[in-house]
């Protein structure tokens, strides 16, 4: 229970110096709404189809956004290192970080979906299901930011390697087209990369079972996502501490 007490700590003191900003709030919610706007204009008819991988791009997108530079700014302005002089665990310290990114993460898709499911005429489904995969992808792609982070010393860096992997995300990982239809050896790609069984799994929930991969596999493939992340986040982290501190 100590140990939840930091991590809740460090999540909300990141909540209210970082996340619940304007700027960051509007970015996350305009940009999936341009991307709504965008292919609604261009077909109409087939919005629906890609609803699952605008949701699933907006989780990812607000999950990262501030995550994957929150720590090297924090080692700019000393914040880190006050951090690390207080009696926590390193593991404490990355759990916050990923807590703050996850529930801003989770709020901002929560909001989107309810605006967007209405419009569109769609339904979720399986609610529970729905729930899972979000709750799961949110923590994946947290991390994905968090690993990020730890693994560059400047901002500018953290921002361009963020972009590095968020941006081919868009067209490899299912969002607008199937990863089936995509010629060799981009499925291959597509398959290693978190976002594609996000989508997968949101396509069970909102378009009767469409996904391409069985759903209880979407959740243990982001498990194993958030196990791989974590670890590989604490290892570079560590490793990053002793080099300089």
């Amino acid at each position: 229970m100590e140990e939840l007490k930091k991590v809740y700590f460090i999540a909300k003191k990141d909540m209210g110096a970082y996340y619940l900003k304007p700027p960051l709030i509007s970015w996350g919610l305009m940009l999936p709404i341009v991307f709504v706007l965008a292919f609604y204009f261009r077909n109409p008819a087939g919005i629906k189809e890609v609803v699952p991988g605008l949701i699933g791009l907006t989780l990812l997108f607000s999950c990262t956004s501030m995550a994957a530079i929150v720590i090297t700014f924090e080692k700019r302005i000393g914040a880190l290192e006050r951090l690390l002089l207080a009696p926590l665990e390193i593991r404490t310290i990355l759990f916050g970080k990923t807590l703050g990114s996850s529930v801003f993460g989770l709020v901002i898709t929560i909001v989107i979906t309810i605006f967007l499911i209405p419009i569109i005429g769609l339904s979720i489904n399986y609610p529970f299901s729905f729930s899972l995969i979000i709750i799961l992808s949110g923590i994946a792609f947290s991390l994905l930011g968090i690993l990020i982070s730890v693994g560059v010393k400047e901002v500018f860096e953290a921002m361009t390697m963020s972009n590095f992997f968020r941006f081919p995300m868009i067209f490899l990982c299912g969002v607008f087209f199937p990863v089936p239809s995509m010629p060799f050896p981009l499925p291959i790609l597509s398959y290693l990369l978190p976002l594609t069984y996000t989508v997968d799994g949101l396509k069970h929930c909102l378009l009767e079972d469409k996904g391409m991969i069985p759903f209880y596999l979407d959740l243990l493939i982001l498990l194993g996502f958030v196990f791989l992340l974590f670890s590989l986040s604490l290892f570079i982290f560590k490793k990053r501490i002793r080099q300089e501190f």
